[in-house]
């Protein structure tokens, strides 16, 4: 089965500053297979942060097939209609007051359609939610997910313009598309630090113009080298306190070379031991810079929070 699941990729999945994981992978935190996709990586990388774009994962089996509603080809007439064209219905309500937000991840539950009733993708079927973030989807969930609370289990008509277009690339559905969507849960952002605009008085700086300071002590008392690979998690922020990455938000912590992320991390992380958390503000030029190259990075001045996991010697 294809998966095409309404999520854009993110090439920056990571803390963006891993040079190999900041580039564009065109893989995502759990992607739903053929629903509208956005991939994201994971990692600082060096060259870049999730930057949109959007994939399709071919997988072994063709979908068998969940039965098409009804109302697959035209909404009914009880459906709500927003100003962007997108159609939908409650089918369950939800118990919960809360509704994801653009920082958000969300795990869902979710078949796709098109309008003459071909199912391209189900997580139903496979029998495993798909997590991802909000925004990291085509435009058409990201607008629909923000009207869901958790429980709650809506059908969307989505116009082709806010799925994937009618010529869409990689094998993706073409046209108006339908979904049937659960929302499971939401997996909040971490919040930006209260000194996220810059760095306070009792902050160290680096020659470099690195500023830094220990959240939490280490157990451990090696640092890691440049060409050691480390396990870490880290959540990053922009100084307006804008998150733009957070593995802690995927749950999942990242690991990559030292060496092959952007400056600032390098020379960051080689100041912790195992079992620290720091926090550091990262000018642009030891991060994507101020103009960054690279599609959807972050530009500026970047905040991360750090905690080092595992120190592995490299060669």
């Amino acid at each position: 089965m294809r998966t095409y699941l309404p999520v854009l990729i993110l090439a920056f999945a990571i803390p963006a500053c891993q040079k190999k994981l900041a580039e564009p992978s065109g893989s995502a935190t759990a992607e739903p297979a053929a629903t509208p996709a956005a991939a994201a990586s994971e990692a600082p990388a060096a060259a870049t942060t999730p930057a949109p774009a959007e994939t399709a994962a071919p997988s072994a089996e063709a979908p068998k097939g969940i039965p098409a509603p009804e109302d697959v080809a035209k909404p009914p007439a009880d459906a709500k209609k927003t100003e962007s064209g997108l159609v939908t219905k409650v089918l369950t309500p939800g118990k919960s007051k809360e509704h994801p937000t653009d920082a958000d991840q969300v795990k869902v539950h979710y078949t796709g359609w098109t309008k003459d009733g071909k199912m391209f993708d189900s997580s139903v079927e496979r029998g495993e939610p798909a997590s991802f973030g909000v925004t990291q989807v085509i435009p058409g969930w990201t607008e629909a997910l923000k009207l869901m609370v958790v429980g709650e289990k809506r059908r969307l008509w989505i116009p082709g313009k806010l799925a994937y277009g009618d010529t869409p690339r990689m094998g993706a559905p073409a046209g108006d598309l339908t979904f049937d969507v659960e929302l499971l849960e939401i997996l909040a952002a971490p919040k930006a630090p209260e000194d996220v605009k810059a760095p306070p008085a009792t902050a160290k700086r680096t020659g470099s113009g690195l500023a830094y300071r220990v959240l939490k002590k280490g157990t451990g008392k090696a640092h890691p080298k440049a060409t050691d690979r480390v396990t870490v998690h880290y959540s990053g922020w922009t100084t307006d306190g804008k998150m733009f990455d957070s593995s802690v938000q995927r749950g999942q912590p990242s690991s990559f070379n030292l060496n092959g992320v952007i400056k600032g991390w390098t020379e960051g992380v080689q100041l912790m031991v195992e079992g620290e958390k720091a926090r550091f503000w990262i000018p642009g030029d030891l991060a994507y810079g101020d103009k960054p190259t690279r599609p959807g990075a972050p530009s500026g001045t970047l905040v991360f929070d750090i905690e080092l996991l595992q120190i592995k010697s490299g060669p």
